[in-house]
């Protein structure tokens, strides 16, 4: 039997094993401030892995994109021990493309509450 778990379910552990890996590559204390920027990165990828909850807000029309369909969707979860909210923008086949913003929360009350208004 194979066991899925999400990123958001793991970001604890994933960040642990990223910064212990980083700090066995560059050094001690080099792992936090690099895992960081990893993240910084890849943000609207790693947002959008670790989401719990997506709701579709509508397309997004991108001048330098006219043959490309793109779509705003509001996403939850959580990464690092951090619950956010975010808007990305993803295309068709669920990539994403992009943040439009990115909210973080101290609990998952708070994020719910917060999801249920984004638009």
């Amino acid at each position: 039997m194979t066991m899925f778990q999400t990123i958001g379910a793991a970001s604890d552990r994933v960040m642990a094993t990223l910064v212990a890996g980083l700090e066995i590559e560059f050094g001690r204390g080099a792992g936090e401030a690099l895992a960081a920027r990893f993240l910084e990165a890849e943000e609207s990828d790693f947002l959008w892995d670790a989401r719990v909850s997506e709701r579709w807000l509508g397309a997004y029309h991108a001048h330098d994109e006219e043959d490309f369909e793109l779509d705003r969707v509001a996403i939850m979860g959580q990464l690092d021990g951090r619950w956010f909210v975010a808007v990305s923008i993803i295309d068709g086949d669920g990539n994403p493309h992009g943040l439009m913003g990115r909210r973080g929360f101290g609990s998952e009350r708070q994020a719910r509450e917060a999801f249920a208004v984004t638009h």
